[in-house]
């Protein structure tokens, strides 16, 4: 139908033109008609020849199946610790039976590992379907437990878990401590350590935090099979307190020594820190008349007295050497570090000291020198600490500290390469929420 009503149109519009125009310009009108005849010809689904179809069915000869063996299958479980758990309890919950329990707890009597059940963890066993432990795996920290059958026997080995290490940026603000604030952005407790640490010669963590201070970091983390296992290096930070910022870049240097250093290459470390221990609250400040809870008279407090629980690591606030270790009257347990020569800090009350602690040992910025106690003349538990400059006593929170080395010459172009990727992770942390995190 369509192909003839485009001939009549064809057709007509050849007798008009006829006369009126030359044939060059006819053929140039008709000819385009003509084609478009030729292309609504045939449509494209049309069928132009009878197709004969048959359906063939052929039978196929599948090979036997095996009858299926219930005992032969197996299954990979998995539970979490919960609090209160023991290890009896967590292998009957992944459906082991009574035997392979027993064979575990016999086994594995000497694998503090699988005695130390941290709630939030994993274990993940390979039974049979009638509760035979096959296999075993726990995780603790970055020390995987692993339990195999051999015959009739199980292996029992630990070691190091295959880890990988990825870098996690956050930010907070503080609303009452430093570790509330953590929490809230889903950061663990030893970021929060690392930031105070970092941070300890500029802001006293005990009494310079201010609600609405802001923080941003970028920290490694290690995980296994996707879990995250254990908090690695801080590698940036910035701190705002009282709205003024601070900032450190962790750099280390071709030789293996590391640090943190502000932008302009300047070592953030102070050759004192400004507290003994990582966290705490100051239960008595330097003074030169104070009333003695103990002695009940009025008296010069030459130091600074920071309440913690007994136990408490203490940490030298600089590199120095042992001057004294032992017992000395109202301090009780002591130890006196001198620095530089001109330097000392002491520090009383301590409930014991630390490894290997003698007269004489040369004890870095940060180490252990032994643990928070109640010796001597004191109410509680806590440590005393005093600064002295030529045995003369100062108050630890307002002498000026002797800076740190600044960064070599020779190592700037390297740190500045090592610091760009780091100061454009916390410029988006400042642009982002709080609460950011990638």
């Amino acid at each position: 139908m369509l192909q003839a009503r485009f001939a009549i149109l064809a057709q007509k519009l050849s007798n008009w033109l006829q006369g009126r125009a030359p044939r060059r310009i006819l053929l140039g009108l008709v000819l385009p008609f003509v084609g478009m005849m030729a292309a609504f010809g045939i449509a494209p689904d049309t069928i132009t020849d009878k197709v004969v179809r048959s359906n063939v069915v052929e039978e196929l000869q599948l090979p036997a199946l095996a009858p299926a063996d219930p005992s032969a299958e197996t299954y990979w479980r998995e539970t979490r610790i919960e609090r209160g758990d023991i290890i009896a309890t967590i292998l009957q919950r992944l459906q082991i039976n009574e035997t392979s329990v027993t064979e575990v707890l016999q086994n594995t009597r000497e694998t503090r590992a699988l005695y130390r059940l941290i709630p939030g963890r994993t274990i993940r066993a390979h039974t049979t379907a009638t509760g035979q432990l096959l296999a075993l795996r726990y995780l603790n920290g970055t020390q995987l437990l692993k339990i195999d059958r051999d015959g009739d026997l199980l292996r029992v080995a630990e070691g190091e878990a295959d880890v990988e290490t990825r870098v996690l940026m956050n930010s907070g603000e503080i609303q009452s401590s430093l570790f509330a604030a953590t929490d809230a952005a889903g950061m663990s407790d030893a970021v929060a350590v690392q930031i105070a640490e970092v941070f300890s010669t500029d802001i006293d963590f005990h009494r310079d935090l201010r609600r609405g201070d802001r923080f941003a970091a970028v920290y490694e983390m290690q995980h296994h099979l996707g879990e995250p296992v254990k908090t690695g290096r801080l590698l940036s930070a910035e701190f705002v307190n009282q709205g003024k910022t601070f900032q450190a870049i962790w750099f280390e240097n071709p030789e293996g020594q590391g640090g943190y250093y502000t932008l302009d290459g300047k070592n953030i470390r102070k050759a004192f820190l400004r507290s003994p221990l990582e966290f705490s609250r100051i239960s008595s400040g330097y003074t030169s008349s104070r009333y003695h809870p103990v002695l009940k008279t009025w008296r010069a407090h030459r130091g600074v007295d920071y309440a913690a629980p007994t136990g408490t690591r203490i940490r030298s606030t600089a590199n120095g050497i042992v001057d004294f270790v032992g017992r000395q009257g109202g301090y009780g347990n002591l130890v006196v570090i001198r620095h530089q020569s001109r330097y000392t800090t002491w520090y009383g009350h301590m409930s014991r000291f630390a490894s290997g602690m003698h007269k004489g040992k040369r004890v870095s910025q940060g180490e252990v020198i032994g643990f928070v106690g109640s010796t001597g003349v004191a109410t509680g538990p806590h440590v005393h600490y005093e600064f002295r400059t030529n045995n003369v006593h100062q108050d630890p929170l307002r002498v000026v500290m002797p800076p740190a080395p600044p960064l070599a010459p020779k190592y700037r172009a390297a740190f500045d390469d090592a610091a760009l990727p780091q100061t454009e992770r916390l410029a988006l942390l400042r642009q982002a929420s709080p609460a950011a995190t990638q």
